[in-house]
C-alpha cells in the first residue's frame, strides 16, 4: 500500500504527466521559499516508507532550470520572521525522514541513494507531530541556529482530526518551525474521488512493473486473482477525500490553535494555497504553504 502510494508521487508517464506530483512539489517549495530556500532544512514529520521526499529531495539538488508555477489559484492571504542568515546555495538542501511508527531499513536506503551526500537523513526513534522535542528542532537548526525549519505533511495532514490537527499547528507556532506545507493528491470535490478511481486502474497497469521494481510477486496476486490493493487504494482513497480540508478550513484550524501570544502570534504568518495539475483532466496536487514573515 504505501509502496504504491509512493509510486503515484514519483511516477511521471511522458505524454500523459507533465510532471511527477513530486516535482511539482519540488517546484512549490522553491517558488514560495524564494530567495530563502536554502536557509531551510525539511523535516517530513509522516513520513512513513518515504513517500515522496527523496524525491523532492532529488529535484531540488539536482542542477536544473528552476520551474516557475503558473497557478492562478495560488495565494490568498497573509495572516512574518525570522532572521534572514545567510547559507551558501550551492551546500545541498536536507531532509530528515521521521513518523511516529519509524520505517528505518526503508529510510537508510534513501539516505544511500541521495543525490548530494548527507542531504537525507532520519531519526530512529518515534516522533510525534504534536510534541516535537525541542532538543530535535535546535539539532537541525544547526550551530548559531543558522537554519529554518520547515514542516512536510505529505499525503498526512487529513489524518489528523481537528483537536490534533490543531495540537500539531501549536506546536509548529511555539517554536517547532519556521514554517510548515500540506500537500494533498486528493479534495472533496468530485475530481478528487475520479482521481482515486484512476489509481486503481493505474495500479493494475503498472502491476508487472512494480512487482520487479519491488521484488513482490505476491503483488501480482493480490492485483489480479484478489484484487485486494487496487479495491483498497481506491477505497481508501474515498475515505482521504471525505477527510481532506479546503485551505480555509486549515487557515482557520491556524487562528484555533491556541498557540502562546493568541492572533498576534498567529499573525505573523503567511498563509498561501492552491491546486497544481499534473495529469488532465483529474489529477492535482492541492497544497498550503504557510511561513512567518521576515522580520
Amino acid at each position: 500500500m504505501q509502496a504504491g502510494l509512493t509510486a503515484t508521487w514519483t511516477t511521471h508517464i511522458p505524454l500523459i504527466q507533465k510532471s511527477s506530483p513530486a516535482e511539482l512539489v519540488a517546484n512549490l517549495l522553491r517558488t514560495h521559499l524564494a530567495p530563502n530556500l536554502h536557509s531551510h532544512v525539511f523535516i517530513d514529520f509522516c513520513a512513513g516508507a518515504g513517500g515522496p521526499t527523496p524525491s523532492i529531495e532529488r529535484h531540488l539538488n539536482r542542477p536544473s532550470t528552476p520551474k516557475t508555477s503558473n497557478n492562478n489559484n495560488t495565494a490568498r492571504k497573509e495572516l512574518t520572521n525570522g532572521n534572514s542568515n545567510p547559507i551558501a546555495k550551492d551546500e545541498p538542501l536536507h531532509f530528515v525522514l521521521t513518523d511516529l511508527h519509524p520505517h528505518t531499513d526503508l529510510w537508510a536506503k534513501a539516505v544511500a541513494q541521495a543525490d548530494a551526500p548527507g542531504a537525507i537523513s532520519y531519526v530512529a526513534e518515534p516522533v510525534d507531530a504534536a510534541r516535537v522535542p525541542r532538543e530535535l528542532i535546535r539539532r537541525y537548526r544547526g550551530p548559531e541556529g543558522k537554519k529554518k525549519v520547515f514542516r512536510l505533511f505529505n499525503l498526512a495532514f487529513h489524518h489528523f482530526d481537528d483537536g490534533l490537527a490543531r495540537r500539531i499547528l501549536r506546536d509548529t507556532v511555539d517554536g517547532g518551525g519556521e514554517g510548515f506545507g500540506i500537500f494533498e493528491l486528493q479534495d472533496r470535490g468530485i475530481a478528487g474521488f475520479v482521481a482515486c478511481c484512476f489509481l486503481g486502474i493505474g495500479i493494475m497497469v503498472m502491476a508487472p512493473y512494480y512487482a520487479l521494481l519491488w521484488g513482490a510477486p505476491l503483488s501480482l496476486v493480490l492485483t489480479y486473482v484478489v484484487p485486494v490493493l487496487p479495491a483498497v487504494l481506491v477505497f481508501d482513497g474515498w475515505m482521504s477525500c471525505l477527510r481532506t480540508r479546503t485551505p480555509d478550513e486549515i487557515e482557520a484550524l491556524l487562528r484555533t490553535c491556541g498557540a502562546e501570544g493568541g492572533e498576534k502570534e498567529i499573525a505573523k504568518w503567511e498563509v498561501k494555497s492552491g491546486s497544481e495539475k499534473f495529469m488532465w483532466p483529474v489529477g492535482s496536487v492541492d497544497w498550503v504553504i504557510c511561513v512567518k514573515r521576515e522580520s
